[in-house]
This record gives C-alpha cells, sequence and structure tokens, in this order.
C-alpha cells in the first residue's frame, strides 16, 4: 500500500480522532503538517492499522 497526501487528507477530515492525533502530533514533535500526516500514515494505516482499510476504501475506483 502506498502514501498517497491525498486520500490521508481525506480519512483525515472524516475523522475527528485522527484530527486530534494530527494535531498532537504536530505540537508534540514540531512536525509540519505534511511530516505529521505521513508520520500519522505509518502509526495508524500502514502495516495493518487500525484505519487501514477505511484508507482502501478511499482509493476504490468510482463507477
Amino acid at each position: 500500500m502506498k502514501y498517497l497526501k491525498s486520500q490521508m487528507k481525506l480519512l483525515i477530515k472524516d475523522n475527528n480522532e485522527l484530527q486530534k492525533r494530527l494535531k498532537v502530533l504536530m505540537e508534540e514533535h514540531d512536525l509540519e503538517k505534511s511530516f505529521a500526516m505521513k508520520a500519522l500514515y505509518h502509526s495508524e494505516v500502514a502495516e495493518g492499522g487500525k484505519y487501514q482499510l477505511a484508507y482502501q476504501a478511499l482509493d476504490l475506483p468510482k463507477d
């Protein structure tokens, strides 16, 4: 599975918990938003993370 910034933005936009986690990552580690999003992807989405299925569903072809 590949990290796509646009997909990650959509996933975060639709999920309050991920929005909070993103803000915490940015503040605690003094990260720019793009780096915090990638860190969030690796911790919560990639390799069977909690939000992997939701992330993959965003990539389904639209009919």
